[in-house]
């Protein structure tokens, strides 16, 4: 029998999944519109487009974006259906650079950061002077993470007819740190005029008034509110993290969660001291691996050569230092 001559006519290519050729170019987004984010809720993400409260939609992260995190207070690009009806989606596909984040960890053993909120300028530090009472090692971790974050820190003390207020005001005044009386009883034009013209986030506790002085700020907000239990720390009231925008139209509020612990594990000693620059030159000369913790810890540390307010700042500092390294989140 004969061998058969075999040519290229007998040799069948199997087709591809699809006739169109890949490209790795991605679309520029050209007419894409700025917005900030102001709401996040199971993968959706209400924005503003132009900052302009009466242009709000709703939006998915596009999937060039993976994993990206985006937050309330970010600046993003939107691009699709831009009407805000009712049942659209539009599409994010470009979060901005932040100019600062308030990060917190669940524990100081956890090396997950989460971003809480970006682009904020302040930190409104809400504090109930009793009923759940104070605890001064949740301000100094919150403190630590306005100041690396690169957000101004703000104290507003609630409930000042069931405890002095100036008492516990005074554990923070070497760090030249502005506190604001915040109780229901207190007149609300003070922190009406810290926060003209500025993106604020607040934090606090469960039940220490944050919510009621949202509604306070913003009649419009109606956030709910609620009594604190009975076993410290108070009952959840917010649930999420939301931007409201001030009625003068000149900045935002934005109101998070009440937080039950504060960790801090992405925060190092050196991170603490950096905003203040008379702290910071002074620890350029420390020998390696100082604390700054002082005597007997570090019997070297440059900060215990200066003097006045710059040494009364390193005492207050000290105490945030402290409550860093020991592992409570408070």
């Amino acid at each position: 029998m004969r061998s058969r001559d075999y040519d290229e006519s007998d040799v069948r290519v199997r087709p591809g999944k699809s006739s169109r050729p890949r490209t790795k170019v991605r679309p520029t987004h050209d007419s894409a519109e700025s917005a900030m984010v102001i709401s996040v809720d199971r993968g959706r993400w209400g924005c503003v487009l132009g900052g302009d409260p009466e242009r709000l939609v709703v939006a998915m992260r596009a999937r060039e974006l993976g994993r990206t995190p985006i937050v309330v207070g970010d600046s993003v690009d939107i691009v699709g259906d831009l009407s805000g009806r009712s049942d659209t989606l539009a599409r994010i596909i470009r979060v901005a650079d932040r100019t600062s984040v308030l990060r917190r960890t669940a524990d100081d053993t956890d090396p997950f950061e989460r971003i809480v909120v970006a682009n904020a300028q302040q930190l409104l530090i809400v504090v109930a002077l009793a009923d759940p009472p104070p605890r001064s090692g949740f301000v100094e971790r919150t403190l630590i993470a306005a100041y690396t974050g690169g957000l101004t820190p703000v104290l507003a003390l609630t409930k000042g007819d069931l405890a002095n207020a100036a008492e516990f005001a005074q554990l923070f005044e070497d760090l030249g740190l502005t506190v604001v009386n915040a109780g229901i009883e207190d007149p609300i034009e003070p922190i009406n005029d810290l926060l003209d013209g500025k993106v604020t986030a607040l934090i606090g506790h469960s039940g220490v008034g944050k919510s009621t002085m949202v509604n306070r700020i913003i009649p419009d907000a109606f956030r709910p509110v609620g009594d604190v239990t009975g076993v410290g720390k108070g009952r959840h009231t917010s649930t999420q993290s939301v931007a409201f925008p001030l009625p003068s139209g000149r900045g935002w509020v934005i109101d998070t969660p009440g937080v039950r612990s504060f960790g801090l594990a992405h925060i190092s000693s050196n991170d603490v001291i950096t905003p203040f620059a008379d702290l910071a030159d002074a620890i350029e000369n420390c020998p390696r691996g100082c604390t700054h913790l002082g005597p007997p810890a570090d019997p070297e540390c440059e900060l215990d050569k200066l003097e006045g307010q710059s040494a009364r700042r390193v005492a207050a500092v000290r105490i945030m230092l402290t409550s860093l390294i020991a592992n409570e989140t408070y």
